[in-house]
This record gives C-alpha cells, structure tokens and sequence, in this order.
C-alpha cells in the first residue's frame, strides 16, 4: 500500500492503531460506573430535546 493513494482520514486511522498497539487501550478492563450508566440512559430518553447541528447552523448563520 503507497501512502500516496491514502486520505488523511486513513493515515489518522492506522496512527491511532499503531498507538493502541503499542502503548495499549488505557480504557480496557474499566467498569462503567452505575451512575453514569443512569445517565446516558437518562439522556437516550430525551433525545427529542435536542437540536440538530444544521439547526443551529441555520438559526445563527442568518444573524
């Protein structure tokens, strides 16, 4: 594979790879706390409280 044929977003992809490879997840072997478990659920839930990106967009590019 010629890194010359590669997008940014690949190379991106096997730099974080190799990191992971070499020095390891430093997340791996963690537990997810109960409370915060609640409130990604609680989150989940009221998913149609929030406003979308282009929304936003729409609202403040006009002012």
């Amino acid at each position: 594979m010629k890194t010359q044929s590669l997008t940014k977003q690949e190379i991106e992809m096997m730099i974080e790879q190799k990191v992971l490879e070499l020095l390891g997840d430093p997340d791996n072997g963690l537990q997810l706390k109960e409370e915060f478990k609640k409130k990604i659920n609680k989150r989940l839930k009221n998913l149609s409280d929030t406003v979308s990106h282009s929304e936003i967009m729409k609202k403040y590019a006009s002012s």
